[in-house]
């Protein structure tokens, strides 16, 4: 199996190692990170100015000037010479559950290699940001054992083109967790608040996310299946149409022309 290896915490990250070490069981590991991190960075791709791709010391390993989907289309596109059988994205420090998917750059590696057409996975381990702890102390090997789980069970085969897997997984002991769940997207909730403060010139400038506040209580949803000490598997696609509202007739009305309308009906 030939596998690309990214993610958004960066090249060096304890994430990324744990879960290449695991990966090396499987086959040939190509690794495209970000030099620097790159979290919450979203799907973004750098064409405002030009990307260095450094060689690192350990065999296809590279460490890439711009965003996670940046390492993921350039290892694509220019770094492996044979294409990836399946391209796997983390290991995320935090989670990323319900909304969070969105600013995700470990999720937007995944979902740029869907854009390819090439199966993928995005890996991240539900670390708690309410108490200290040192990187030692975080379990990123239950994650990467899940991923393994994931990949040798074939899970990645089984979903559609330009669609992908999103894994997350309890920080804990890997006997402590109680086992997947396949899941749904779900729902977190935050403050929104935001900080400003004052630079040397007394000029104002601003910290923007707020903190965790829980998490929409659905059955069956990846939040849920963490929050109660599963490891949450979701599939998800590219096409975000909310076809609820596309196909419902009494919605159609305010939006569509009578042509439109006309072609709904039929």
């Amino acid at each position: 199996m030939r596998i690309l290896l990214s993610n958004d915490d960066g090249i060096h990250a304890p994430g990324l190692k744990a879960l290449y070490r695991e990966l090396k069981k499987l086959g040939e590991v190509w690794v495209v990170a970000p030099l620097e991190e790159q979290s919450a960075t979203g799907h973004s791709l750098t064409i405002h100015k030009p990307l260095r791709i450094l060689k690192m010391d350990q065999p296809r390993c590279f460490g890439v000037s711009g965003s996670p989907a940046d390492c993921v289309y350039l290892g694509i596109r220019e770094v492996m010479k044979l294409k990836p059988d399946v391209v796997v994205s983390g290991i995320n420090r935090g989670a990323n559950l319900g909304q969070d998917v969105y600013y995700s750059g470990t999720v937007s590696a995944a979902r740029e290699a869907s854009i390819f057409g090439f199966p993928s996975l995005a890996v991240s381990l539900d670390v708690s940001f309410t108490r200290s702890r040192t990187e030692e102390l975080l379990h990123y090997e239950t994650a990467a054992k899940y991923a393994m789980k994931v990949l040798r069970a074939g899970y990645h085969l089984r979903v559609p083109p330009y669609s992908f897997l999103n894994l997350n997984v309890p920080d804990v002991s890997l006997s402590k967790v109680k086992g997947l769940e396949m899941t749904r997207q779900g729902f977190r909730y935050y403050t929104g608040s935001i900080l400003r403060r004052k630079d040397h010139r007394g000029r104002d400038y601003y910290w923007v996310g707020g903190k965790y506040r829980g998490y929409r209580e659905e059955d069956g949803s990846d939040c849920a299946a963490v929050a109660a000490g599963y490891a949450s598997l979701t599939p998800m696609k590219l096409d975000s149409t909310d076809l609820e509202v596309l196909l419902s007739p009494q919605n159609t009305a305010p939006f569509s022309s009578k042509k439109i309308k006309r072609r709904v009906a039929l």
